[in-house]
């Protein structure tokens, strides 16, 4: 009879397992998650007369013509937004990438400065971040009213903080021995960050840019139900009006959207490889 080895990990797997459910278990009670109310015979009716005003699906030329425009709208959201975005985070992170430190290598003036603007970048970064685009959007549509405007900025700003923050970490990771020998020669940062930097890290900082474009495309669709145009806005109006014909097919077109996305986000990294 042959006998199985002992996972000698099993019981660490074990405690792990019983430590995240003693864990998790009071955060779903304070959550008040109760999927099973999801199917009790009241909810279900409400949800099945709301499905069935999804049925058909609006497809009347003035609507589809409103809809061409929205989805034109969210995809110049989008990538107007990570434009400006990039323009926002590639500067700031550079200033928090350490590997770009000429003290790091050897003793040298200033030290101490660098490093107090190394915090101060680092705590622009994470107010940038820490407040969700909707927010942002929020306080931008009252500022400049309803539109598109709103959501490039408060992309600009919260995928900037983002950007930046991923950009240094990247940069930050990438081998160090040609930024060494290029500041030890006197060579100046921008000069080590394009020759020593850059060409280990390109092929992932464009690879997670490309990323953060797919999800703006669909932060741009939420942000407009505050306002910020594109679909949302479009979607917010058919829920309002009760319109479910118009929503299902608002719906069906940000699905493909998405996947139109997701495709050209897998071509491009594939070429990256």
């Amino acid at each position: 009879m042959t006998s199985h080895p002992r996972d000698p990990q099993a019981l660490r797997r074990a405690s792990g397992l019983v430590l995240a459910l003693l864990v998790l278990w009071p955060l779903l009670q304070l959550s008040r998650f109760r999927p099973a109310a999801l199917f009790e015979a009241g909810n279900l009716k409400v949800v099945g007369s709301f499905v069935r005003n999804f049925l058909p699906p609006e497809v009347s030329a003035e609507f589809l013509g409103h809809l061409a425009r929205a989805t034109l709208e969210t995809l110049a959201i989008a990538t107007a937004g990570i434009a400006l975005a990039f323009v926002v985070a590639a500067p700031l992170a550079v200033a928090m990438t350490g590997s770009l430190s000429v003290s790091r290598i050897g003793p040298g003036p200033g030290r101490k400065p660098r490093l107090a603007l190394r915090f101060g970048v680092r705590a622009v970064v994470l107010l940038l971040r820490g407040v969700p685009e909707l927010v942002w959007a929020l306080v931008f549509v009252r500022a400049l009213g309803l539109g598109a405007a709103a959501g490039v900025l408060a992309l600009a700003v919260t995928y900037g903080g983002m950007l930046a923050k991923v950009y240094a970490e990247i940069l930050e990771s990438s081998d160090r021995r040609a930024v060494d020998a290029l500041l030890g020669g006197g060579s100046g940062r921008v000069a080590a960050l394009l020759y020593g930097l850059l060409p280990n890290a390109a092929q992932e900082l464009v690879s997670y840019t490309v990323y953060r474009w797919e999800c703006a495309i669909r932060a741009s669709v939420v942000m407009g139900f505050v306002g910020a145009g594109g679909l949302g806005q479009l979607m917010d109006q058919a829920m309002k009006l009760l319109n479910g014909g118009e929503a299902a097919t608002i719906l069906l077109v940000f699905l493909l959207l998405v996947l139109l996305a997701d495709a050209i986000s897998a071509r491009l990294r594939k070429l990256l490889d």
